[in-house]
């Protein structure tokens, strides 16, 4: 390739020095460049060991292999492979302000970025219907949320993801439609995954629409709990036979705690994921006149989802406490850990 030599200015820096379609470079002093990638770092570390730890806790505990649990599974692997596979490179792009890893690396690492998020998103969706379940319909909830049921739910989470992550690069839409923004802003090290019409339905499949659908399900769940078991517990006879009232308490505290540490987890991922899907769907119509360091702090905003995720399960689940103790101190090595009871009073 004939190379030529781009005569930059002194205050200007470049992607490519000597290529005359090089996209300029922001310059930052070495010690905030520094510290921004020991910070993030950290961040992708414990991104990595923490879900690590869910996977293997599930995977090898049997008292934890429950249709929820394989969700949250289902959950840790996505944010463990956003901090193995999208973070470092994106930490690159953000710090360096240049992508130096091509442009067919670029459309794969966005389409693994967008199958994450997508997987991420409906799993929590179907956390929300397993304790939607759980609360209306405790007695039944074990005939119709089995292990099976729940692993067919996941393949189909993944498969859905895959095929809506490749089909927004290889529709025809995608190949036709190029804004001004992409024909002003495409030079050598940069990575535009979408257009204004394609940033538009990924905030509406990957985020808004099953964000409202959980949201929906949740107001149900408190409903229920409130008046439905409320009501149920107040209603029952106050004489020597208390044994139900008792299992329906102990049931009822359980499933509340369960389904608020499940909202929380939601909250918190729609509260990570708001600001950047907002800004892909009015950014368009501002021209982009949205500073890229706005832009990258929005996406690492929702990118720090995956990290605070593993540290959320140390707050919340008392299993993944003990877990974690077993493999710090070697005990998951032992002939019967794998049978170990989490759950003993």
């Amino acid at each position: 390739m004939n190379l030529t030599y781009l005569e930059n200015s002194e205050d200007v820096q470049y992607c490519f020095k000597f290529v005359n379609t090089s996209c300029p470079k922001v310059s930052r002093p070495i010690a905030i460049n520094a510290a921004l990638y020991i910070f993030i770092i950290i961040s992708i570390l414990i991104t990595i060991f923490g879900n690590l730890v869910v996977i293997i806790s599930v995977l090898h505990f049997k008292q934890l292999q429950t249709p929820t649990n394989y969700l949250v599974l289902s959950l840790a692997v996505v944010d463990f492979l956003v901090g193995f596979v999208v973070l470092p490179y994106s930490m690159v792009r953000s710090i360096e302000t240049c992508w130096y890893f091509g442009d067919v690396f670029c459309k794969i690492h966005s389409i693994i970025d967008i199958v994450l998020t997508i997987v991420s998103i409906y799993n929590l969706c179907f956390i929300a219907i397993d304790r939607y379940y759980a609360v209306s319909d405790p007695l039944l909830y074990s005939i119709k949320i089995t292990l099976p049921v729940t692993a067919v739910t996941i393949i189909l989470i993944w498969l859905f993801a895959i095929f809506y992550g490749f089909s927004v690069f290889l529709s025809d839409f995608s190949k036709k439609s190029v804004d001004d923004y992409m024909a002003t802003r495409s030079c050598e090290g940069s990575c535009i995954a979408y257009n204004k019409f394609e940033g538009h339905m990924d905030a509406l499949i990957v985020f808004f629409i099953p964000i409202f659908i959980i949201l929906g399900i949740y107001v149900k769940i408190f409903f229920v709990l409130r008046c439905k078991h409320g009501k149920k517990i107040g209603n029952m006879p106050n004489n020597g036979q208390c044994t139900e009232e008792n299992n329906l308490k102990i049931l009822y505290k359980k499933e509340k705690i369960a389904v608020k540490n499940q909202a929380v987890i939601m909250g918190i991922f729609t509260f990570s994921w708001l600001p950047f899907y907002v800004n892909s769907i009015l950014n368009p119509y501002f021209n982009f006149l949205m500073p890229s360091a706005l832009h990258d702090a929005f996406t690492w905003f929702a990118f720090f989802n995956s990290t605070l995720n593993p540290m959320l399960y140390a707050f919340l689940y008392p299993w993944f406490r003990k877990t974690l103790k077993l493999m710090l101190s070697c005990q998951i090595f032992n002939p019967d850990s794998s049978t170990m009871n989490f759950f003993s009073e």
